[in-house]
């Protein structure tokens, strides 16, 4: 993320509680994602945890850039 993202994230995340729960969400699925990417080998359960991690953590992010752009332009 850039740090103008996440300088809205920071002055934000108090006051809008669905952006805050998105953001945890996904430092979560980044820890998650982390984890398991470390491991030298996957099982494929594991392989297919790791893709719908990625997805949410994707959807998310979406859903939390556009909550930072509409922030961005009430502040323009």
């Amino acid at each position: 993320m850039e740090q103008r993202d996440l300088e809205l994230l920071e002055k934000y995340c108090a006051q809008d509680a669905e952006l805050k729960t998105l953001w945890e969400e996904h430092l979560l699925y980044e820890q998650q994602l982390e984890k398991l990417e470390k491991k030298s080998f996957l099982p494929p359960n594991e392989g297919k945890v790791v893709k719908e991690i990625k997805k949410k953590k994707l959807s998310g992010k979406t859903k939390i850039q556009a909550i930072l752009d509409r922030y961005k332009s009430m502040e323009a």
